[in-house]
């Protein structure tokens, strides 16, 4: 004959079921609200447990992301068979308040948390035979830190009459920062309307701008925990002035291009002019002039075949040998 449990076999027997069974019931005890630790520092998840610990005693604590589901915990520690196994990401920072936790106590110290580490902690106790009525605990854990420094952005039509978006984030701040923004200097306090902030958003939306519309803008990111700051300087431009800018530069260009090629022109005709004194100078002597003290007459029965100068050369001879001829009387 095969053995019923306890209750099953008191319920076949009597006609009803025992409350009593072998073991204990295993119980499970976490905070009901969610727990604080700033960045940096140790925090202590507290975790207690009722049960007859036996040589089954086995604890294990996990870890769930914000937003998802209890079947995607990763594990952090387990305490099984008298011996601790930390494991995962966290097995440096994380420990037990008590080692072994074989008293009821079963609260995890996680060392210098990081905002990575806010999220939900399962803490779950197993001890059979003992059955369980409520053995696992949650606890909600929160990493406050202050916001790390925004980034300032602008966006839009930065001309007048356009309208511009400045942005403000920051990617770390636990409680989630509120973002304010605020004009420096002496400035006249734009129109009513004209400037709308978003102080969950970081945005900050400017419209109909003028020119007194320029200036720098302060971003200050705020939480319980601290803040942090960066600005940004707009400048809002006038396009009708932009276009008579242009107008002017285009007008010198072109004077400028002008007087350029009158320069050239002027330069050209100068040099022109001084060509041909420059060729027939009086200091050159040309090929078919006449030398000096030959008739016109010389010249012209010359043989053009021969030179110039060889024909002078023999009539200026023979004038010197004729007078050098004696006379008889």
């Amino acid at each position: 004959m095969a053995l019923l449990p306890g209750p099953l076999l008191c319920g076949a027997l009597l006609g009803w079921v025992c409350l009593a069974a072998p073991g204990r019931a295993v119980e499970v005890q976490v905070p009901a609200e969610p727990l604080s630790a700033p960045k940096g520092r140790t925090a202590e998840l507290t975790c207690t447990y009722s049960t007859s610990v036996t040589d089954s005693f086995a604890l294990e604590w996990s870890f769930v992301q914000p937003g998802k589901p209890l079947s995607a915990s990763m594990p952090i520690l387990y305490f099984t068979g008298g011996q601790l196994y930390p494991t995962g990401s966290k097995a440096k920072r994380a420990s037990l308040l008590q080692n072994p936790p074989t008293r009821g106590v079963a609260t995890l110290k996680l060392a210098d948390v990081h905002p990575s580490d806010t999220g939900t902690y399962l803490c779950q106790v197993n001890n059979p035979p003992d059955f369980h009525t409520n053995g696992l605990g949650l606890v909600n854990l929160t990493v406050l830190a202050a916001p790390s420094d925004p980034r300032c952005s602008q966006t839009g039509d930065m001309s007048v009459g356009g309208s511009a978006a400045l942005s403000c984030s920051s990617s770390e701040g636990l409680p989630r920062p509120v973002y304010n923004w605020a004009r420096l200097g002496s400035l006249p306090t734009p129109p009513p309307g004209s400037m709308v902030q978003d102080e969950v958003s970081g945005q900050l939306v400017l419209t109909n701008l003028s020119r007194a519309s320029s200036g720098t803008y302060r971003c200050v990111a705020s939480n319980q925990m601290g803040s942090a700051s960066c600005e940004l300087t707009l400048s809002v431009t006038d396009p009708s002035k932009g276009r008579m800018a242009g107008a002017v530069i285009g007008v010198l260009l072109a004077v400028l291009a002008l007087s350029v090629a009158v320069f050239c022109f002027m330069r050209f005709q100068k040099e022109r002019r001084k060509r041909p004194k420059e060729t027939y100078g009086g200091s050159d002597l040309r090929e078919d002039a006449t030398a000096p003290g030959i008739s016109e007459q010389t010249s012209g029965m010359a043989d053009p075949s021969s030179g110039l100068l060889e024909k002078a050369s023999s009539s200026i001879s023979a004038k010197t040998n004729k007078s050098k001829l004696p006379v008889v009387v």
